[in-house]
């Protein structure tokens, strides 16, 4: 009786050692391409979907681990709701701020139901948004007041956001 209770605690513990090993790293490259977008590695790193010309032709996608670090998220998994929420595709190779521009999309990502409850897309788009020189929460404001204008100060590479440009960007997860 001892004895197997012995080898039940030892196969035990090397089942979680295993377990830990294998769980224990989230890595982009193994993901399925159908849930890297919008993912983040254990090394905080953004997964995205990549797309190359196969040996016979035909285009493959792979997902692929970027060099955006994401600061206070990691081993994480965009859920199906907030992807739909946002407007955002999943199956969008790299990562881009043209879809900024779309003042649907931009509709979607300053909604209540993405912006306040999809702290990855969110941050991801703010980084995106200030990269253009556009600050998101007041893009966000003046796409609720007046989307048009939001719209036009967006595609002007943010000259008339100019004077919050420099300010602070506090993280969108605090909002």
């Amino acid at each position: 009786m001892a004895s197997t209770l012995k080898y039940s605690m030892i196969i035990f513990f090397a089942s979680a050692l295993f377990l830990q090993g294998t769980l224990g790293n989230f890595i982009c490259e193994d993901l399925p391409t159908n849930v890297c977008g919008f993912a983040i590695a254990t090394s905080g790193k953004r997964c995205l979907l990549e797309n190359s010309a196969g040996e016979d032709g035909k285009v493959e996608y792979q997902c692929k681990t970027s060099e955006v670090i994401v600061g206070n998220m990691k081993e994480h998994i965009e859920t199906d709701e907030c992807v739909d929420a946002c407007g955002c595709d999943r199956n969008s190779v790299g990562i881009s701020s043209d879809a900024l521009l779309d003042s649907q999309f931009t509709f979607k990502l300053c909604s209540p139901a993405c912006y306040q409850k999809c702290a990855n897309i969110v941050d991801l788009y703010f980084n995106l948004a200030a990269g253009e020189g556009v600050y998101l929460p007041d893009l966000c404001n003046k796409q609720r007041t007046n989307p048009h204008r939001a719209m036009i100060e967006l595609s002007s590479n943010g000259a008339a956001l100019e004077d919050v440009a420099d300010a602070p960007a506090p993280s969108p997860v605090s909002f």
